[in-house]
């Protein structure tokens, strides 16, 4: 029963960040220049994560092939429905009505809303889509012991920009807050339920089926932060992106290497 609870209080906490992050997006008006920022550091915490938390442990202990699967898997998986959730948000641009152009300039800022609302959707369902996964891996990570720190704490980084730049962007898009709300408890719920799932419907999964859960959890964060993180931070830090990504990376990483 104790690991249950510890189950549950690791995909709380992981899961926790996002709605964190969510709501000091949502009631704190946070200049769109620092929000990219922290999205920048957030992607390179991502990519951390999934190289040395996911990936590398993955192939360490399944193998190379369900590695392979499960990592190409996950970025299709996330692709699709980015695809799927951003066809419909499209807009073709309106021509102007008058003189002055205003026709156009309305059409514009309604385009941009329409965009920005789609991006932090897009994000939302990233969140998801690798939040599954690595919660079964934070419960899974209970029966080696206890909370695994390094995963837990990686995890918990990683999703407050997730969390922070996806509802800044759906606020952007005219989203109401009941609608953020429901949607980021939701995927928070999810990440608790399957923590638990990990621990109790995994106990004696084979280590090629661990590694084909855990990999599709790192392509999905791939496909995510490449997609729509980046080039969401990008138009507003431009040069100052990669760097703020490094650090984030390089946090992450001294991270796992202190508490290996």
């Amino acid at each position: 029963m104790e690991g249950l609870w510890l189950a549950a209080l690791s995909g709380l906490i992981g899961g926790g960040t996002l709605l964190v992050g969510a709501g000091v997006a949502w009631f704190v008006d946070i200049p769109q220049r620092v929000v990219a920022g922290i999205m920048a550091l957030g992607a390179g915490v991502l990519i951390s994560t999934l190289a040395f938390e996911l990936v590398e442990e993955a192939a360490d202990d399944g193998g190379l092939v369900p590695t392979t699967v499960g990592f190409l898997g996950g970025a299709i998986l996330y692709i699709v429905a980015d695809q799927l959730i951003s066809r419909p948000r499209k807009r073709k641009p309106v021509a102007g009505v008058d003189g002055d152009g205003s026709a156009n300039i309305v059409a514009r800022r309604a385009g941009g809303a329409g965009v920005a609302g789609g991006a932090g959707l897009v994000i939302a369902v990233g969140a998801l889509i690798d939040g599954i996964p690595e919660s079964i891996v934070m419960g899974l990570s209970v029966l080696q012991g206890g909370i695994s720190i390094p995963i837990v704490a990686a995890i918990a980084i990683s999703n407050f920009p997730e969390g922070l730049g996806s509802t800044a962007a759906l606020k952007r898009g005219g989203s109401s807050g009941r609608y953020v709300a429901l949607l980021w408890c939701g995927i928070a719920l999810v990440t608790v339920v399957a923590s638990v799932l990990g621990f109790v419907a995994f106990q004696s999964a084979s280590p090629s089926l661990i590694a084909l859960i855990t990999t599709i959890a790192a392509g999905g964060l791939l496909a995510m932060v490449c997609n729509t993180m980046i080039p969401e931070a990008f138009d507003e830090q431009h040069a100052l992106t990669g760097l703020w990504a490094t650090i984030g990376f390089l946090g992450a990483f001294l991270l796992h290497e202190l508490a290996g």
